[in-house]
C-alpha cells in the first residue's frame, strides 16, 4: 500500500489501476468511483482494522472490457503494471505507470469510433489572438490554428474534441468563452511558454525551423501544439513517430460557418434525438478514413472555385463511368482502418490479426491504383500516382504471419513454418512429444496389463500416470507415487519427467521466438509508416468522392455551376434531409430561389406556420454548402456564386444555465450576424423578434432588414422569413427587397399547405387553424377565433390601440349537459353516439327526435332535479 500511495501521489487526478497478481485493483475513492462506473463489487481491505480501505478490482485480461467504460465516463486512467517478473524477484515487485489513458489520448478500439476522429485539443487564451491545436493520436493527424474567440469556438464545435487542455489560470475565462461542457484538463502555466513549445516541436520533427509546415508565424498556435506534445509525454506516450507533420488550418481558405449555423443546419449532429443530420444522408463512404474526412469536408466548405470544380468534375466523371465507380467501391470495402492500423505499428501496439488486416488493405490498394491510373480522369490519375504499392512489406507479412494467427502474441501459432529453423524443430518436439506420450501410455498398458491407465497433466505435478485402486497391485516398483485420490493413485517415472521437461521447454521457447520474430516484423513495417499514411489519406479522398457520386446517383442530384459571380440561382431546389424522411409515395415540393446583390438582395417570405418557410431557408443553405464541398445538389439546376460566410438565425432555445432567455439567445445570434457581414455572405433569418411583444418584434425586424439593405460595404444575400406582414411594406421603399409567400389553400374552414413559393406577400398566418390541427381543445380554438375577428374589425375601424383589449367580448360560460353526472344524460349521450346521420331516413329521424324529447321531458317531471 505504501508503494500504491507513492504512485498515486504522482498522478492525483487519475484513476489508478494497480496491478496485483492477476488483477487490476483500485483503492479508496478510486474504488468507490470504479465500482459505480463498472458495476463491480466494492469490498474492503483490512476490514475492521485501522488501515481499512475500500477495494474494487477486475482480472487483468479484462482490461479491454473495463478500460473503455472508464474513459467514456470522462476518467483519466493511469495503468500501473508490474515492471519485473514476480518469479525472479524476492519481496515487493517493482511497479510503475506504463500508460495514462485519457478521453483524448487512446488507441483502444473500444474507446475510438470508427467513423469519427478522437481529437485532443489544446487552447491557449490571450487578450488578442487565441491559439488552438488538435491531435488525433490514433491517426497521427496534427493541426494548429489561431484567431479570435468566435473562430476558436467554431473550431471546437466542428471538431468536437474528446478532451481539451488549457492553462489553470484561465479556467474561468475558458468557461465564459466556450462553455463548461467539454471534458477538460488544466495544466500549469509554464507549459504555455513559447520557447518551450517551439523547442518541443523542433525536437519532435527533427527540423531547424517550422517554416516548412507553414506555421512559423502562428505564435499562439505553436504554443497550443507544444502543449499537446508535453501532455503526451506526461501521459507516458513516447512512441509517437507516426506524428510526422503538423498542418495549418487557414481561416481564409474555408467558408465561415459560425457555431450557431453549424448547430441550426444540423450538419454533423442533430438538434433533437430523433433528428437526422446532413452527414447521415451524404455519407456513403465504405472506409473509416473516408467517413472521418467527409465530416471535415462538411464543416469546412471550400471558397476556391478551382478546388471545388476539381471535386465536382471528378464526381461527374465517376458517375459517367459506373463500372469504374463499382470496381473502386468494391476494393475500398476490403480496406480496413489503414490510418489507425499503421499508427498502431508506429507505437508497437499492433496484434498479429491486425497485421494481417494491414497486409490485406495494402493488397486491395494495388487494383485501386491500377484502375485509377488507367482511367481518363485527371484528378483520379493524380491521386493514383500518390498511392504506394509497398510490395515488400505486404509480401513479408503474408509470408511470415499465419492466416489464422490469434489476436494475442502470447498464444503462439503466429509465424508460418519454414521461417525459422529452430522454431520448426521446437514445434516438432512439442507436438511429436505429445505423440510420444500416447505411445508411452499404450506401451505401459501392454507391459503392466493396467487397461485403465491414463497419462494426464496438471500444473502441480506436471505429467503423471493415473491408476485406479483396482489395478494398483500391478504397478511396477520403479514408479514413484505422488498422490493418492479416492479412487486412484498418481505416479511419475524418470522417462516421463525427461519428456515433460523437453516438451515444456520447447513450448516456452516457441512463444519467445515467435514474439521476437513478430516484433522484428513490426519494426520492419515502421519503415513504411510515412508511405502507408499517405495511402490512407489518398484512399480517404477517393472514398469521399465515390461517396458523392453514389449519393448523386441514388438521390438524383445534379452538378451545380460554381463561379465567382455574386449571385445564387437555385431551380427546383429540395431539402436533402427532409426529402429522404417523407413517407413512401409522397414527393418533396421543390422551390426556386434567386438572390443577387443588384436586383433581389433580400427576399421576405411570409406564410403560416408549418407551410415550409424554415425548410426553404435551410435547404438554400444546405444546397450552397453541398456545392462548395464538391457534392452534387438536390435541385433541377443550381448556379452558385461563391459564398464566403453562411449565417443562420433559425429556431432558438433558452440557455437558462447562463441566465439567457430565448429572446436573449436570438438577439445574441443576430448581433453576431450583423457584426460579421461580408459582400458574399448568405444570411438566413427565421421569425426574428418573435420572443418579445408584437410592436417590439416588428420594429427590430424592420430595422434589421433596413440595415442589411443599406449596409455601406456588404450587400449580403438574405432570406428573411417572418409572420410580421407589416414588413411587406419594405418592398415598396427598398429597391432590392422583394416579397414572396409560401402558398396555402383555405377550403371549408380548413387549410391545405401547398409549400410553393409565390411572388407577393401574405396577409394571413392561419395560426388558429394550425392550433386546431395540433389538437387544441375546441373551446379554446373557437374563443381564439372570436377574439381574432374582433381585433381585426377594430383594426379596420382604426380604433385606438389601448381600447382593443377592453372591447373584446366576454366569454359566455355554459355548462355542457354531457358532463353532468346524471344517468338520463348519459343515456342521451349514448343515443347520440349510436346515431349514423348518413344512413338514417327522415321518418326514423323524427321518431328518434321524439324519443329524445320524451327523455328530456322525463327529466323535467316533478320530483326530478
Amino acid at each position: 500500500m505504501k508503494q500504491y500511495y507513492a504512485i498515486k501521489a504522482k498522478h492525483p487526478g487519475a484513476l489508478l489501476l494497480f496491478r496485483v497478481g492477476d488483477f487490476y485493483e483500485t483503492f479508496g475513492e478510486d474504488a468507490i468511483k470504479a465500482s459505480k462506473i463498472l458495476d463491480i463489487v466494492l469490498t474492503k481491505r483490512g476490514n475492521g482494522t485501522a488501515s481499512e480501505v475500500a477495494l474494487a478490482g477486475f482480472p487483468h485480461h479484462s482490461l479491454d472490457t473495463y478500460l473503455p467504460k472508464l474513459v467514456r465516463a470522462g476518467e483519466r486512467v493511469a495503468i500501473c503494471d508490474q515492471l519485473e517478473d514476480p518469479k525472479s524477484v524476492k519481496g515487493i515487485v517493482k511497479r510503475g505507470v506504463t500508460e495514462l489513458v485519457t478521453p483524448g489520448v487512446s488507441f483502444n478500439d473500444q474507446v475510438l469510433e470508427r467513423k469519427s476522429n478522437n481529437y485532443l485539443a489544446a487552447v491557449h487564451l490571450t487578450k488578442n489572438e487565441t491559439g488552438i491545436a488538435f491531435l488525433d493520436i490514433s491517426t497521427g493527424e496534427f493541426i494548429t490554428a489561431q484567431g479570435d474567440r468566435p473562430y476558436i469556438g467554431k473550431l471546437l464545435q466542428s471538431f468536437a474534441p474528446a478532451e481539451v487542455l488549457f492553462c489553470k489560470k484561465v479556467k474561468e475565462e475558458f468557461y465564459l468563452s466556450f462553455g463548461p461542457d467539454f471534458c477538460q484538463y488544466a495544466l500549469d502555466e509554464w507549459v504555455f511558454g513559447y520557447d518551450f513549445a517551439y523547442e518541443s516541436l523542433l525536437r519532435h520533427f527533427g527540423t531547424t525551423s517550422l517554416k516548412g509546415f507553414g506555421i512559423e508565424n502562428l505564435r499562439e498556435g505553436i504554443i497550443a501544439a507544444g502543449c499537446i506534445l508535453h501532455y503526451l509525454s506526461e501521459t507516458q506516450h513516447h512512441d509517437i513517430s507516426h506524428i510526422r507533420t503538423i498542418s495549418r488550418l487557414e481561416e481564409d481558405k474555408y467558408v465561415w460557418l459560425d457555431k450557431f449555423t453549424i448547430r441550426n443546419l444540423e450538419l454533423i449532429f442533430p438538434q433533437h434525438t430523433e433528428g437526422v443530420p446532413l452527414i447521415q444522408i451524404l455519407d456513403k463512404t465504405v472506409t473509416p478514413m473516408g467517413a472521418r474526412l467527409l465530416k471535415k469536408w462538411v464543416v469546412l466548405p471550400l471558397k476556391e472555385v478551382s478546388q471545388i470544380q476539381r471535386r465536382l468534375d471528378t464526381v461527374e466523371a465517376l458517375i459517367g463511368n459506373n463500372d469504374l465507380l463499382q470496381d473502386v467501391t468494391h476494393y475500398l470495402k476490403q480496406i480496413n482502418d489503414l490510418e489507425r492500423l499503421i499508427s498502431k505499428v508506429a507505437v508497437k501496439r499492433i496484434n498479429p490479426r491486425e497485421m494481417l488486416q494491414l497486409s490485406k488493405a495494402l493488397e486491395a490498394t494495388v487494383p485501386i491504383k491500377e484502375l485509377l491510373g488507367f482511367s481518363n480522369i485527371p484528378a483520379l490519375k493524380k491521386l493514383a500516382d500518390q498511392l504506394a504499392f509497398c510490395d515488400e512489406i505486404r509480401e513479408e507479412i503474408k509470408y511470415k504471419v499465419k492466416p489464422d494467427a490469434p489476436m494475442l502474441t502470447n498464444l503462439g501459432n503466429i509465424i508460418q513454418p519454414g521461417i525459422h529453423a529452430e522454431l520448426d524443430d521446437l514445434r516438432a518436439i512439442a507436438f511429436s512429444g505429445k505423440d510420444y506420450l500416447l505411445q508411452l501410455q499404450q506401451r505401459e498398458v501392454k507391459n503392466t496389463g493396467i487397461t485403465s491407465l491414463k497419462i494426464a497433466y496438471n500444473k502441480v505435478f506436471g505429467y503423471y500416470l493415473e491408476v485406479t485402486h483396482a489395478h494398483k497391485d500391478k504397478v511396477p516398483k520403479e514408479w514413484i507415487r505422488k498422490q493418492t485420490l479416492v479412487n486412484a493413485e498418481r505416479y511419475i517415472t524418470e522417462e516421463l519427467k525427461t519428456y515433460e521437461e523437453k516438451i515444456l521447454h520447447a513450448e516456452e521457447r516457441i512463444y519467445t521466438i515467435e514474439q521476437q520474430l513478430f516484433n522484428e516484423l513490426v519494426l520492419s513495417t515502421t519503415e513504411y509508416v510515412g508511405q502507408i499514411q499517405q495511402n490512407a489519406r489518398v484512399l480517404g479522398v477517393i472514398d469521399c468522392l465515390a461517396s458523392f457520386a453514389c449519393a448523386a446517383v441514388s438521390y438524383k442530384y445534379v452538378k451545380p455551376q460554381v463561379s465567382n459571380l455574386n449571385a445564387l440561382h437555385i431551380k427546383k431546389g429540395r431539402h436533402p434531409v427532409i426529402e429522404r424522411q417523407l413517407p413512401p409515395g409522397e414527393s418533396y415540393i421543390p422551390n426556386d430561389i434567386f438572390l443577387d446583390t443588384d436586383e433581389q438582395q433580400i427576399v421576405i417570405i411570409t406564410g403560416p406556420n408549418m407551410a415550409g418557410k424554415s425548410a426553404l431557408l435551410r435547404q438554400t443553405a444546405l444546397i450552397v454548402l453541398m456545392a462548395q464541398i464538391g457534392s452534387f445538389v438536390p435541385a433541377e439546376a443550381a448556379e452558385v456564386g461563391i459564398i464566403d460566410k453562411i449565417f443562420t438565425r433559425v429556431g432558438a432555445s433558452d440557455n437558462l444555465s447562463r441566465g439567457e432567455s430565448t429572446f436573449m439567445v436570438e438577439m445574441t445570434e443576430t448581433a453576431s450576424i450583423l457584426n460579421n457581414l461580408s459582400e458574399r455572405s448568405l444570411v438566413l433569418m427565421d421569425e426574428i423578434g418573435r420572443g418579445t411583444s408584437t410592436y417590439d418584434g416588428i420594429s427590430i425586424a424592420w430595422a434589421i432588414v433596413e440595415h442589411l439593405h443599406n449596409h455601406p460595404r456588404a450587400r449580403a444575400k438574405t432570406l428573411f422569413a417572418t409572420h410580421y406582414h407589416e414588413l411587406n411594406q419594405l418592398a415598396e421603399e427598398l429597391p432590392r427587397v422583394h416579397n414572396f409567400n409560401v402558398s396555402v389553400k383555405e377550403t371549408g374552414g380548413k387549410i391545405l399547405f401547398m409549400r410553393q413559393l409565390k411572388p407577393g406577400g401574405s396577409e394571413h398566418s392561419f395560426g388558429i387553424h394550425v392550433a386546431q390541427m395540433a389538437g387544441m381543445p375546441n373551446t379554446v380554438v373557437l374563443r381564439a377565433s372570436d377574439i381574432m375577428h374582433h381585433l381585426e374589425e377594430d383594426k379596420i375601424r382604426q380604433q385606438p390601440d389601448k381600447n382593443h383589449l377592453k372591447t373584446i367580448p366576454k366569454q359566455q360560460y355554459q355548462l355542457n349537459m354531457f358532463e353532468l353526472n346524471d344517468p338520463a344524460m348519459k343515456r342521451l349521450r349514448e343515443i347520440f353516439e349510436k346515431l349514423d346521420i348518413n344512413t338514417i331516413t327522415p321518418v326514423e329521424a323524427l321518431l328518434k327526435l321524439n324519443e329524445l324529447k320524451l327523455l328530456v321531458d322525463a327529466q323535467k317531471a316533478p320530483g326530478k332535479k
